[in-house]
Order: structure tokens, then C-alpha cells, then sequence
């Protein structure tokens, strides 16, 4: 809420209502209630639909289990995978990660049609 001598303006960042109080020369107090217009997005600034981030979730945790599965040491420690498919998933997620990585961006510069 800003104060001033003649006006006072209250004002929040979600589009409620402008209320001014005006004092006119001859005395009398006016109430003014404007409302904000909403931003227009443009194409390019369009929120991510659910189904995009569930994709890029997706995506992102395919990235991560290769690098858990081959760096942790704990899927050959209890026995699910050999210690030589350990090595290959260390090798393999050299290339995985990247191309999780370049997905992941791919689909967040995508446009809906």
C-alpha cells in the first residue's frame, strides 16, 4: 500500500483491483477501482503442458538410473547385476547421460500445434 498526501494506491502482483482515493479541489473524495489487464503469452513463452514435464521426468530418470546403476556399486553389491555389467553401464552412461540431456532440452524447445 503506498500513502501519499492526495492518493492512496493498493496494488498486488496477481491482477486484483487498483484502488486510488482522489481528493478533488472543491473537496470531495472519489474511490477509483481499475482492474489489471492480463499479460497476452506469446507462442513462445507458453507454459509446459503436463504432458511435457511428465516426459521430461521421464527422460531424466532414465539418465539417472543408468548412472546409479553403474557408479553406486550397491545393484552389484546385493547381487542383481555382475560387476562386468557394472563396467559396461559406467561406459554406456557416457553416451546415455548426454542424449538424456539433449532429449530433456529438445522436448522444452518443442511447440504445441
Amino acid at each position: 500500500m503506498l500513502s501519499t498526501q492526495k492518493h492512496v494506491i493498493s496494488t498486488n502482483i496477481f491482477s486484483y483491483p487498483c484502488v486510488k482515493v482522489k481528493k478533488n479541489i472543491n473537496g470531495d473524495t472519489r474511490t477509483i477501482v481499475s482492474m489489471a489487464k492480463k499479460d497476452d503469452f506469446s507462442q513462445k513463452s507458453t507454459p509446459k503442458t503436463p504432458l511435457k514435464i511428465a516426459s521430461q521426468a521421464v527422460v531424466a530418470v532414465l539418465g539417472l538410473g543408468f548412472i546409479d546403476a553403474g557408479y553406486s556399486g550397491d545393484w552389484s553389491r546385493i547381487g542383481v547385476i555382475s560387476t562386468e555389467t557394472e563396467d559396461l553401464l559406467k561406459a554406456v552412461a557416457f553416451v546415455v547421460v548426454p542424449l538424456c540431456l539433449f532429449i530433456i532440452l529438445s522436448i522444452s524447445k518443442a511447440t504445441d500445434d
